[in-house]
């Protein structure tokens, strides 16, 4: 599968992401990004806002583009509402999410490693899509790890959005609703994604 190699902190000064909302914590260059670059044009803004949510979310064009025709499919909602809110109930987000993994390519790399149960069963797609209800678990074997102990000494007090509980104790959680767009804290501008895509 193909895979950006660029440094992670790189693409974040480049996109104006903060390292934070990958679960990076990393202070901020003290370099003012803003006067350094130079005015963008419609259309490379809205360019931006794509690759910033595909590089948040960590993915690529083909499945980011069936994302948005899915989003223009569903009957409720805007069409960047329920983009967002596809790209926010993939597995390894709600993994990164409930805090049992310090960040989204974590999430990734736990999930792919069969640590994961969704309601009883493994599930090794980082892609999957979450749904109401949703028991969500890391499996028995690997929950003595010392890998989820340092998680966990990370993630503890991260705040875990409202529609879904985590008990790090037991290393499982629940999607209790489908995310709202208030919810979502992805500093993503998602109306000119779909002006983008709309062309």
């Amino acid at each position: 599968m193909a895979r950006d190699m660029t440094p992670v902190l790189k693409k974040c000064r480049a996109l104006g992401v903060e390292p934070a909302f990958l679960g990076i914590e990393k202070k901020k260059s003290k370099k003012k990004t803003s006067d350094m670059r130079k005015k963008k044009s419609e259309y490379g803004i809205q360019l931006e806002e794509k690759q910033k949510a595909k590089f948040i979310y960590g993915v690529l064009e083909k499945p980011f583009r069936n994302y948005f025709g899915k989003a223009q499919k569903l009957k409720y909602g805007t069409t960047g509402e329920n983009l967002m809110i596809l790209l926010e109930t993939r597995l390894d987000n709600v993994i990164f999410r409930m805090g049992l993994a310090r960040t989204r390519d974590e999430a990734r790399q736990i999930v792919s490693h069969r640590n994961v149960n969704v309601n009883g069963k493994t599930v090794n797609i980082p892609s999957y899509s979450v749904k109401v209800g949703d028991q969500i678990e890391i499996k028995e074997n690997a929950r003595g790890s010392q890998r989820f102990k340092d998680i966990v000494a990370v993630t503890g007090a991260r705040a875990v959005p409202a529609w879904v509980e985590s008990d790090l104790e037991k290393l499982n959680g629940k999607v209790l609703a489908v995310p709202t767009r208030d919810q979502i804290d992805t500093p993503v501008n998602e109306v000119a994604i779909v002006e983008l895509y709309s062309k």
